[in-house]
C-alpha cells in the first residue's frame, strides 16, 4: 500500500509545457487502500473539528465548506469595512506546490499537541512515511522511487490533512480577515487610506511568509494578486497603488479570477456571469465541432 503510480497531467492555461510547473502529478492508488484512507479522513476529520485544529477561516477540503462559502465570506468581510467607511484591499496568495511540502514529522507534531488520538497520528505518519511513487508517462523507466515528503495527491485524506499544515498560517487581523480554500489564501486589510492597506498587506505576507518558511511552505509571488475594492457609489479617482513583494511589482487589478468566480473592484456580479457565458459557449462549440467530426467518421466508415 505504499507504492503507486503518479499520472504526469498538463496544467491547463499555461504559455508552454518545458518547465515541471506546468505539469501535475495525481497519484493511483490501490482501491482498498482508497477506502481505508476515506474512513481515517472521517475519523481525522471528526476529530480536528471538535479540538479546534482547523481555523475558523479555512474553506475546501471539508464537508459543508465549498468554493461559494469562501467567495461570499470575502464579499462579507469587504461591505462590511467598507460600511464602516474604511478603505479596503486584498492580497491573493497562492501556496507553490502545497501537497508536496507536507512534511509526517512535523504534521505528526501538530497533530500530538493539538491532543488527537496517538494511534491515529502514528496511521497518519505512518502513511506519510516510507512511500514509493513511479511516475508514468512517455519514455519514463517505470521505476519505483523513494518519496520523502508531501501528501499523495488523489488520496482522499490528502487534502483533510494539507488543510491541517496550514492552518497556523492564518495571521488574526484587527480590521480584516484572512480567508483560505485548500493552498489559496486571502488577506483583506481596511483603514483609512490605500497606502495604509498597502502597508498593512506587506507586513502580514512578511509575517505569513517567515511562518510558511518554518513549515517548508512557499509561495508562489508570480501570481500575487492585489485589488483595492470601491463602492458602487464612489466617486473617487481609481487608485493604481502597488504593492512590492520579494521586489516584485504588483500593481492592482481591475479583475481577479479566485475560486472560479471573477471579482472586480466594486464587486459587480456582470462580469463574473459573463464571463462564465462565454465559457459555456466556448464549451458547447466544441462539443458540437466533435459532434460533427463524429458523425463524419462514422458516415466514412459506413460508406467504406
Amino acid at each position: 500500500m505504499k507504492k503507486a503510480n503518479g499520472i504526469v497531467l498538463d496544467k491547463q492555461g499555461k504559455p508552454d509545457y518545458c518547465t515541471p510547473s506546468s505539469f501535475r502529478i495525481i497519484v493511483l492508488l490501490e482501491t482498498v487502500s482508497k477506502i481505508l484512507k476515506r474512513l481515517s479522513a472521517l475519523c481525522l476529520a471528526s476529530a480536528a473539528r471538535s479540538l479546534g485544529l482547523l481555523h475558523p477561516n479555512q474553506c475546501g477540503s471539508l464537508a459543508g465548506l465549498g468554493c461559494f462559502d469562501a467567495v461570499a465570506t470575502l464579499t462579507h468581510e469587504v461591505r462590511l469595512l467598507q460600511a464602516a467607511s474604511f478603505q479596503v484591499s486584498t492580497l491573493f496568495l497562492d501556496i507553490k506546490g502545497g501537497f508536496d511540502n507536507v512534511c509526517a514529522n512535523k504534521l505528526a507534531t501538530t497533530l500530538t499537541k493539538g491532543g488527537v488520538s496517538a494511534y491515529l497520528v502514528a496511521w497518519i505518519k505512518s502513511f506519510l512515511s516510507k512511500r514509493q511513487w513511479r511516475l508514468i508517462f512517455h519514455g519514463a523507466p517505470k521505476v519505483f522511487c523513494p518519496v520523502a515528503v508531501g501528501t499523495p495527491q488523489g488520496s482522499p485524506i490528502s487534502p483533510l490533512l494539507f488543510v491541517l499544515f496550514i492552518a497556523s498560517l492564518h495571521p488574526t487581523l484587527p480590521q480584516g480577515l484572512a480567508i483560505s480554500y485548500v493552498d489559496d489564501l486571502t488577506i483583506t486589510v481596511g483603514s483609512d487610506s490605500v497606502r495604509s492597506n498597502i502597508r498593512a498587506v506587506q507586513y502580514y505576507f512578511g509575517s505569513v511568509q517567515r511562518q510558511g518558511a518554518d513549515l517548508g511552505v512557499a509561495f508562489s509571488v508570480p501570481k500575487t494578486e492585489l485589488i483595492h475594492w470601491r463602492t458602487p457609489k464612489d466617486r473617487s479617482d481609481v487608485t493604481f497603488a502597488p504593492i512590492v513583494i520579494n521586489d516584485m511589482r504588483f500593481p492592482p487589478s481591475q479583475v481577479v479570477r479566485w475560486l472560479g468566480y471573477w471579482l472586480t473592484p466594486t464587486l459587480h456580479s456582470s462580469v463574473h456571469f459573463l464571463r462564465r457565458l462565454a465559457l459555456a459557449k466556448a464549451s458547447f462549440t466544441t462539443i458540437q465541432q466533435l459532434s460533427a467530426a463524429a458523425k463524419g467518421l462514422s458516415s466514412c466508415s459506413t460508406g467504406s
